[in-house]
C-alpha cells in the first residue's frame, strides 16, 4: 500500500486523487494540519507553484507528498486567468465569483465558445527535496454560461475538446479518464509503481 500526503485542504481534489490513483494507494491530506501555514503560490507557473507546496509540506511530513497546482488558460485573455486561477477575483474568493469574473471578461470579446485548456501540475517531493514532476493538459473550449452541478472550479464553464458537455455535467468517471488531473495522476502512478 502506497500511502501518499496530498499537500492541499481541498477535498475535492483529494477524492478526485483517490478515485483516480486507485487501488493500493491511501491518500490523506492537510484537513488535519491546521497547525501548518498555507504557503504562499509566489512561482510564475503551475510547476513552480507545485514544487513550493510539496517540498514546504515533506519538511513536516514524513514520506511522500504530492502538491498540485492546476489552472485554466483562455487565449482570448492572453493565458489568464493561469497560476491566479483559484483566486481570479480576489484572495478570499469562491468559484462562483471567479467563474462570474471569467464569463464577464470574456463577455468583452463577443458570445464564444473561447479556446481554452486546462493544465496540471504535479511535484512530488519527501524531505525537502524534489523527487519527480508530472504534467498534464486538456484542450477544450468556454460556454458562455455555466452547466451542470458535478465537479468544481470552472468545470461547469469548460467543454472538453471532442465532448457535448461540460465537465461539470460528465460523471466523475467519465471526468476523471479524460482531465489533466487525470493525465498527471496517472504519470504519477506509473511512476510509483514502477518504484516498488
Amino acid at each position: 500500500m502506497h500511502r501518499l500526503l496530498l499537500a492541499t485542504r481541498n477535498t475535492h481534489k483529494t477524492r478526485e486523487f483517490a478515485e483516480i490513483l486507485g487501488e493500493g494507494f491511501d491518500v490523506y491530506d492537510l484537513a488535519d494540519a491546521a497547525e501548518l501555514p498555507l504557503v504562499e503560490e509566489t512561482g510564475l507557473t503551475f510547476e513552480a507553484n507545485a514544487i513550493l507546496k510539496a517540498v514546504e509540506a515533506s519538511r513536516h511530513f514524513q514520506g511522500l507528498v504530492v502538491a498540485d497546482d492546476s489552472g485554466l488558460e483562455v487565449d482570448a485573455l492572453n493565458g489568464a486567468p493561469g497560476v491566479y486561477s483559484a483566486r481570479y477575483a480576489g484572495k478570499r474568493t469562491t468559484d462562483a465569483a471567479n467563474v462570474a469574473k471569467l464569463v464577464g471578461e470574456l463577455a468583452k470579446f463577443g458570445p464564444g465558445p473561447h479556446s481554452a485548456r486546462f493544465r496540471c501540475s504535479l511535484a512530488l517531493a519527501q524531505e525537502g527535496s524534489i523527487l519527480e514532476t508530472f504534467g498534464g493538459v486538456i484542450e477544450g473550449i468556454i460556454v458562455d454560461a455555466g452547466r451542470g452541478q458535478a465537479g468544481f472550479g470552472y468545470d461547469p464553464v469548460f467543454q472538453p475538446q471532442g465532448f457535448d458537455q461540460t465537465f461539470a455535467e460528465l460523471p466523475s468517471a467519465a471526468k476523471n479518464r479524460i482531465s489533466h488531473r487525470a493525465c498527471a495522476i496517472r504519470s504519477l502512478r506509473t511512476a510509483l509503481l514502477a518504484k516498488s
